[in-house]
């Protein structure tokens, strides 16, 4: 028996359309998009109008069929011209999205999913607050059942897509009451949009991912009626370990991106770029640099793959998720590194793709699970004390 080590074709189908689509659409534009701090809306909807933000969910809900790994495709592709662009999607899918269609009810889905599919709105998720962020059982938000609404109360940070102008919902984290030892209990609840006493901050000022959104949000005496309630009460922290399980396998195709499109950037000055009467990249030290990086980005390719494919096959993939999410964004801060030192000084100005991607790196290490949390995660899968 053979094992063939290609995509099925419909997978590199859709590679090489993001592929093109990132070359020919996103390269051209996004520097400029960057440089300003604007979030790139005439770029988001025509990912809309491809169909990426349906990607992984069924077709009666607006959505295009295919998994979670077809996603993770097209993030990487995106990811190798601009991370800005590629957060966006995976923040408005695995964050947005997915949560509405893992734990909502019929009617919720019906409501958002298609519109959350065709990008014509972004969703947003609710978690991180300024004393509870890898620590997310410490969520001070509050949401107290009164009648038929849910009053809420409280603050979250760094949320991806809460404030531009197409955000249609943020799904809220919050304690809903108490267990008989006292532990909090932790909901999710859906907050549309320009719901009163739902307050968007302006736009954080960032080390990088300039031309994606991010903000603080805040809750007072928000009143959201009681069916907004997203999945079983009390099941909200059950509820986002899933959505994080699954987030990280997208961050690390993003990452993967992000590295691979250091090694595409250096391969192509260390062609053009003459030294002393030759092409830098005759000289052995570049070369050797350049063939790590291709080293890394392989590698964290295979991880990110290794775990999207047990995620859709239904097998356990919270350790290979851990796995691919701790190597890959590792070595893209390692990649960036190293494509900026291939520069030289060009390195250091904003105009080359590579300063960007330097710039872009470090929240890796630190979205949606820092490394050391990862770590924490594969220890405890190896079945090493708590």
């Amino acid at each position: 028996m053979s094992i063939d080590h290609r995509l099925p074709a419909e997978y590199e189908e859709l590679r090489r359309t993001v592929e093109e689509f990132a070359h020919d659409v996103v390269a051209p534009k996004i520097g400029e998009f960057y440089e300003q701090n604007e979030f790139p809306y005439e770029i988001v909807r025509e990912m809309g109008r491809m169909g990426l933000f349906g990607l992984p969910f069924p077709e009666e809900y607006g959505g295009m069929g295919g998994d979670y790994f077809a996603l993770c495709l097209a993030l990487e592709e995106l990811a190798r011209v601009d991370s800005s662009v590629a957060i966006t999607l995976e923040a408005g899918v695995s964050l947005g999205a997915m949560p509405v269609f893992r734990f909502g009810t019929e009617e919720q889905k019906r409501e958002w999913l298609p519109r959350l599919c065709s990008g014509a709105l972004l969703g947003a998720f609710g978690l991180t607050e300024p004393e509870a962020g890898s620590d997310a059982g410490g969520t001070r938000t509050t949401a107290v059942r009164e009648g038929d609404e849910w009053v809420i109360n409280g603050t979250k940070c760094f949320i991806t897509n809460s404030g531009t102008d197409i955000t249609g919902l943020v799904t809220v984290t919050a304690v809903t009451g108490r267990s008989a030892d006292g532990r909090p209990e932790i909901s999710s609840v859906i907050v549309p949009s320009g719901t009163p006493g739902f307050t968007v901050s302006k736009k954080y000022s960032k080390v990088g991912w300039n031309a994606s959104d991010t903000r603080e949000l805040s809750f007072t005496d928000c009143r959201v009626p009681a069916v907004n309630l997203l999945g079983e009460e009390g099941r909200g922290f059950a509820q986002f370990l899933r959505i994080l399980d699954e987030g990280r396998i997208a961050i690390s195709a993003v990452a993967t991106g992000l590295a691979q499109g250091c090694v595409d950037e250096s391969v192509g000055y260390a062609r053009s770029r003459t030294a002393f009467g030759r092409p830098i990249g005759a000289n052995q030290a570049i070369q050797f640099k350049i063939a790590d990086m291709e080293m890394r980005a392989y590698t964290a390719r295979l991880a990110w793959r290794d775990a999207a494919a047990r995620l859709i096959s239904g097998e356990p993939f919270k350790k290979e998720a851990a796995l691919a999410k701790l190597y890959s964004s590792e070595i893209a801060v390692t990649n960036a590194r190293e494509a900026t030192q291939v520069h030289g000084g060009y390195g250091f100005m904003n105009e080359y793709p590579v300063a960007r991607m330097w710039r872009d790196s470090k929240i890796l290490e630190i979205g949606e699970g820092t490394s050391e949390v990862q770590r924490m995660l594969i220890a405890r899968e190896m079945g090493l004390p708590a």
